[in-house]
């Protein structure tokens, strides 16, 4: 339920427009287009209705090719997110979902390079093209061959993890390095007055593309869903196939980043196109100064640490489909939940303007640390609504539906916050980098507890192979087999996502008695505080 999903695009969603120049700040954009739009004279709207579409006339097309682009961006974010749902039930421990869990590291590390792609280019092919092109070039080869390849890596009895880890990897790295590339061209790509709608494209349609790699794939890969909604005649599989899903994209990617190379070409940038290599290194040893700044040291432990009492969100969604709840029927979820989350942060925004926005984020923190328990009892409740014919109702799904809402207003608050705060400390000299710096830094925050537990879900689950002939005490993977072969069955005595909530609960107590003073500390300081040194 909240697993896959929100962490797959949680990583892009913090602080991501930012990143790939990181000398330029993207709330900036924002407010200087904003204003020029609302600067428009209303008598001239008025004498000429064609002014208020001005926008559109003008870079209608670049609007239009920057959202392609950001689809693009967001179907391996979401193909990714999908997988872990398809290995649940296809004999794969947490382990192995914690190795697959780090596909979407990428996109939180991608400050480590975004100053390379930033400033090395080959001038005559086009300074955003030189990156844009190979990248897109080398996601549709890889989902070629993944489509000839799935049946090897994944329909077998025990999937090759690793090959889909490196294969998934290989993509949201090359995904996050076309979002440099992408985020730098929309600044040149639309007018001055109109760059801001390039964080609009950004949102809308990598949003789109996680929908259509996520919940689209889902819902046509399940022959349930498929069967009940769009056939007539039932048949034993999806509309669809992750294989021929990944052709298709594949072709898709091969065909547009052709056009894209041969028909659109660059404007120029008087500004910037003189980088170099030597601008490259200046940026990474500004990043260095800011991170050696004493209170920001202090912020990047708070942001490193925070986030480790809701590990355990991210078993949630598998533990349901271990319950027998249908992948797709989750993954649909987030179609109700996509107006929610465009709306979240415009109302939770006026909360965090003031001089206090880490306020919020404490007691928002409080607030989401209730869901880890609310959540394992909405997973230890859940078998109690299967029907007998292994479905679950509508007011199941009403259920969960309201309680990740809820749980969303938490996120969004702790994200917003987080935002608004490192908004109001970065230095203005260079507010780029800055913030760059410190929202990658809370997407770590993130990555790192999720991966955790999912690693240590199954050393903390004790199984005992019950009755029959054989002599094994313990069923793990490699002995499963052998029980159920003696006669034997596998009983589950300590399940190790309950403790694991446990842990994180009393982890989340200890957080707020360590770090809450500290954090208002923080955020008293004064602005010379945070000020880099030049």
């Amino acid at each position: 339920m909240t697993s896959v999903h929100e962490n797959s695009r949680s990583r892009k969603r913090v602080g991501e427009d930012s990143a790939s120049n990181p000398l330029t700040s993207d709330s900036s954009i924002n407010i200087g287009s904003n204003s020029e739009l609302n600067n428009l004279d209303e008598n001239s709207i008025k004498e000429n209705p064609k002014l208020s579409m001005d926008w559109w006339y003008e870079d209608r097309s670049s609007v239009l090719l920057l959202l392609f682009l950001y689809i693009l961006q967001g179907i391996p974010l979401g193909l990714a997110g999908s997988i872990p749902m398809m290995l649940a039930g296809r004999n794969v421990d947490y382990k192995e979902q914690a190795l697959f869990s780090f596909v979407f590291w990428p996109f939180s590390l991608k400050l480590l390079w975004a100053p390379f792609v930033d400033g090395a280019f080959v001038a005559k092919f086009g300074r955003r093209k030189s990156w844009l092109v190979p990248t897109q070039y080398l996601i549709a080869v890889v989902m070629y061959i993944l489509s000839l390849r799935l049946d090897a890596i994944l329909e077998v009895d025990n999937p090759n993890v690793w090959h889909l880890t490196i294969c998934f990897f290989i993509l949201n790295f090359c995904a996050a390095t076309q979002d440099i590339a992408v985020d730098g061209w929309a600044l040149t790509m639309l007018s001055k007055k109109n760059v801001g709608l390039a964080s609009t494209c950004n949102s809308v349609g990598q949003t789109a593309g996680y929908f259509l790699g996520f919940a689209m794939f889902l819902a046509l890969e399940s022959a349930d869903f498929c069967n009940k909604y769009l056939r007539i005649i039932p048949q034993d599989t999806g509309i669809v196939t992750l294989a021929s899903f990944m052709y298709f994209w594949s072709v898709i990617f091969f065909i547009t980043t052709t056009l894209v190379m041969i028909l659109k070409h660059e404007g120029t940038d008087k500004e910037h196109d003189h980088a170099d290599m030597k601008g490259v290194v200046a940026t990474y040893k500004l990043l260095w100064k800011i991170i050696l700044l004493p209170s920001v040291l202090q912020y990047v432990i708070i942001l490193l640490t925070c986030k480790m009492a809701f590990g355990s969100e991210s078993i949630v969604g598998l533990k349901l489909i271990e319950c027998g709840v249908h992948k797709e029927s989750l993954a649909l979820l987030a179609i109700p939940l996509t107006p929610l989350q465009i709306a979240l942060p415009l109302i939770i925004a006026k909360y965090t303007t003031g001089p206090r926005p880490m306020d919020v984020f404490l007691n928002a923190l409080k607030f989401r640390l209730l869901f880890t328990v609310l959540f394992a009892l909405t997973i230890h409740f859940t078998p109690s609504f299967k029907q007998e014919d292994g479905s679950y109702p509508y007011h199941y799904f009403a259920i969960i539906l309201v309680v990740y809402c809820f749980h969303q207003v938490a996120l969004y608050s702790m994200f917003v916050s987080i935002m608004a705060f490192n908004a109001k400390i970065s230095d203005p000299r260079i507010g780029g980098s800055y913030m760059t710096l410190l929202n990658t830094v809370a997407n770590l925050g993130g990555n790192w507890p999720s991966t955790l537990s999912l690693w240590f879900v199954d050393s903390l689950t004790r199984n005992y192979c019950v009755g029959g002939k054989s002599e094994l005490e313990f069923c793990t993977k490699e002995t499963k087999e052998q029980c159920l072969k003696d006669g034997g069955e596998c009983h589950m005595e300590i399940d190790g996502y309950y403790v694991e909530a446990v842990i994180c609960f009393f982890v989340g107590i200890v957080w707020l008695v360590w770090k809450s003073n500290s954090t208002r500390r923080l955020q008293a300081l004064q602005p010379e505080s945070w000020k880099c040194p030049t």
